[in-house]
């Protein structure tokens, strides 16, 4: 059973730090600025009725006061609702804020796995423009929350008061509309609302994988094949808007045109009142009256509709905000473990990514002792890459244990852990900084020297040279932009120069040309002198003189030794080896296109 959630505006209440009396007194304020502005509508009453009443010796003096209590009490709340809204806008900034800030941090604390699942454009889209959803919210809609309860209430009053006979028939139109309208802010609605913002989200999420993915799909010519999937995200979202507007257009359509036709009621009960002889000057007064008022009691009903439709998309943001910060943290030892060795050692573990029933990877154990070089190889899916990203804790293993020096790593310190880890994986990522800052990033005040020498061992100097500003040059300024494998090479920089004493390495060669992979592996030989090292290969040229193979199929160890013990073995290796070697042989041979007729 689904618990009860908390109210609303309690849930914002953690969000606004110091400035929490601020939605109260705003709430009050609306309701003192929602009685002010009721009170004009008494004023006017008045006025109408003595300038219709008014006898020979009429003077301006007799509604003088009216006239006064209109303006007075028009400003009066005005300015009282002006100080409302200054007081929900700073509590809105302070809930803006507090949700981006605390987005931001718990992003940060996410495990490495959580980002290899939600793509970066939704969870900016999740943290900002959910942020951004709640301040219009709290900053608009809440000093509207009391005079919404206040100003109907007002108003009902004095509609009765006056004439309760006209008021009836005044209120019947708003009646009908709000019972229309308010048919559509169902449960119907709320999930119409929940599958438009799912739409909303893929949509953009899709639009930031095309955008980023532009370059690639134009130089293979898949412009229409890669656009499917951002194409398919658009027609959900019209299909979801389409029938949206389908199901309510007919109750939209007559809500608006009865909430307008309040005169139309109006004037046959007026008729009916002077021909049962009424005083004619009062029933006009009372006819103009509502005339006025019933518009504003429209427009205040109006607000509360809007006030509630809001209310819903504020809640639905902080839902999915509410959703990051409660996804589960892994917990971190805070006492600090002094290694005495760096090996890595899987013991019998399996792991099970959430929402699947089959393990990704299924009793495996093995060891890679210090300075030593390991490899993964085997089919696409069979567990490499989960293996690799267990090693630096992307996630928990479901049993078993992963050991750093015969320390759990789940025993360690995140500091800990970080520093005995290098990665460099095939999707490199360099940030609009520095190239000296990107090389910089794991390391607190770098030595000018070392960083010279993780650039000469990544092979990166001639890229170095060949930009303006050298190491201080910003990437992607100015058209300053590094190709695929240029980028590996500053990546293969930054893990030199932190010089952990464990390398992972899952396949880091997958994007560049040969000319960029032969340096790249010069670079990688470089980086792995010493180092234990983890490496997952593709091309199996790679990984004839490694220490030991592991064969990944189906989430275990399949087989397991170096090159020629694998090959001797006339295994998987093997025929994998066999099949790669016939395929880098390949060669394209030129076709004679044959005549019509047989003659060549």
């Amino acid at each position: 059973m689904n618990q009860k959630k908390p109210n609303l505006i309690k849930r914002f209440m953690p969000f606004m730090g110091k400035k929490k009396f601020l939605f109260p007194l705003a709430l009050v304020l609306s309701g003192l600025a929602a009685v002010l502005n009721a009170l004009p509508f008494v004023f006017i009453w008045l006025t109408i009725r003595t300038l219709l009443q008014g006898s020979a010796d009429f003077h301006l003096s007799q509604i003088s006061p009216y006239i006064w209590g209109i303006g007075g009490s028009a400003v009066g709340g005005v300015f009282i609702y002006f100080l409302a809204l200054i007081c929900s806008h700073l509590a809105a900034f302070q809930v803006e804020s507090g949700l981006q800030k605390e987005g931001i941090r718990r992003v940060f604390e996410m495990p490495l796995g959580y980002f290899d699942q939600v793509e970066s454009g939704k969870i900016r889209k999740v943290i900002n423009d959910g942020a951004s959803m709640t301040h219009t919210f709290l900053a608009h809609q809440l000093p509207d929350l009391t005079g919404t309860l206040v100003s109907p209430l007002a108003l009902l009053i004095m509609i009765i008061a006056i004439d309760w006979r006209v008021g009836l028939v005044s209120l019947l139109p708003i009646i009908l509309g709000i019972g229309t309208i308010g048919s559509m802010m169902s449960g119907e609605a709320k999930d119409f609302m929940q599958r438009y913002q799912d739409a909303l989200e893929d949509m953009s999420s899709e639009a930031v994988g095309y955008v980023r993915g532009i370059p690639v799909v134009k130089t293979f010519g898949q412009s229409v094949f890669s656009f499917k999937r951002f194409y398919d995200s658009i027609k959900i979202y019209e299909k979801n808007c389409f029938h949206h507007a389908k199901i309510w257009k007919k109750r939209m359509s007559f809500s608006e045109l009865i909430m307008q036709s309040t005169a139309f009621f109006l004037v046959p009960a007026a008729i009916l009142l002077i021909g049962r002889g009424e005083n004619l000057s009062l029933v006009l007064t009372n006819f103009i009256f509502y005339l006025i008022i019933s518009p504003n009691f429209m427009s205040i009903v109006m607000k509360s509709m809007y006030f509630n439709q809001n209310s819903q998309l504020a809640e639905m943001a902080l839902d999915r905000i509410e959703a990051i910060l409660a996804y589960p943290e892994l917990n971190y030892r805070e006492r600090e473990e002094t290694l005495s060795r760096h090996d890595l050692e899987f013991r019998d573990v399996v792991f099970s990514y959430e929402g699947t029933e089959k393990n990704a990877v299924n009793g495996v154990s093995f060891i890679v002792r210090e300075g030593e070089t390991v490899a993964l190889v085997g089919p696409s899916g069979g567990g490499k890459t989960t293996i690799a990203r267990l090693a630096a804790r992307f996630w928990d293993v479901s049993s078993g244990s992963v050991l750093i020096g015969g320390v759990d790593v789940r025993d360690m310190s995140k500091e800990d852990l970080m520093s005995e880890v290098s990665f460099v994986f095939q999707n490199t990522k360099l940030f609009s900084m520095s190239l000296r800052d990107n090389i910089c990033l794991g390391v607190d005040n770098p030595d000018p020297k070392g960083i010279s020498r993780a650039v000469d061992l990544s092979q990166s100097r001639d890229i170095i040279e060949g930009l303006p500003n050298g190491l201080d040059t910003v990437i992607g300024t100015k058209g300053t932009y590094l190709s695929g494998g240029e980028q590996q090479r500053i990546s293969l920089a930054r893990a030199i120069l932190k010089d952990a004493p464990i390398v992972l390495l899952d396949e880091a060669t997958a994007f560049a040309d040969p000319e960029n992979e032969h340096l790249i592996q010069k670079g990688l030989k470089e980086l792995s002198k010493g180092k234990t090292t983890l490496m997952i290969a593709h091309r199996l040229t790679s990984v004839r003189n490694v220490d030991r193979i592991l064969v990944i199929q189906d989430g275990k160890i399949a087989e397991e030794g170096t090159h020629h013990e694998l090959m001797d073995r006339g295994g998987i290796y093997k025929k994998m080896y066999d099949e790669y070697s016939a395929s880098i042989s390949w060669q394209l041979t030129a076709v004679k296109p044959v005549l019509q007729g047989g003659a060549a």
